[in-house]
């Protein structure tokens, strides 16, 4: 792969000549390539499924691209696409690092590769019954703030990051 200046020839040329592809990227650069091969061998069942799961994404994170002006802005100043980012976003689920009782409230510590949208905790009593549930906070950091009025057995908490993947993470 080498990279190409732009000169009044370069300029008018798309595509391909013989084996080569030249190709435009985003910030303006060409690229000039071998032409892509095609493959003869047949697609396994595990191929084809996920070739069927990466359409759907890639479908949904054209949406997703235009929905969300987070994934704009982090492709400013870079060679990636808001879709590229929307796609990569698709495929992490948000990460609970842990979750702190402390007095009076629950700290949830929570990161994804992009953002998380949303934590939501839930108290729980010793036979398992939902005491309490609500929406934590952002705090500072990575860190997410629930206010609780009683102390439980157990705590569940759940992050959502853009693209609504969950993570659960319970404190026992």
């Amino acid at each position: 792969m080498a990279k190409v200046t732009l000169n009044q020839l370069l300029e008018m040329l798309q595509g391909g000549i013989g084996g080569l592809v030249f190709r435009q990227m985003p910030d303006g650069t060409i690229i000039l390539s071998g032409a892509p091969r095609p493959n003869k061998r047949k697609a396994t069942k595990k191929q084809k499924a996920h070739r069927q799961r990466f359409r759907a994404a890639a479908k949904r994170a054209r949406w997703l691209a235009h929905e969300h002006p987070v994934y704009a802005e982090l492709a400013k100043g870079t060679w990636k696409s808001p879709y590229n980012f929307a796609l990569s976003d698709l495929w992490h689920a948000p990460v609970i690092h842990r979750i702190e009782r402390r007095k009076g409230y629950i700290r949830v510590e929570a990161t994804d590769n992009i953002r998380v949208a949303r934590v939501r905790v839930t108290v729980r009593d010793e036979q398992g019954m939902v005491i309490e549930r609500g929406e934590a906070t952002r705090g500072k950091g990575d860190w997410w703030k629930f206010t609780a009025q009683t102390d439980g057995r157990n705590i569940l908490a759940e992050a959502w990051d853009l693209p609504e993947n969950v993570t659960r993470l319970v404190l026992e």
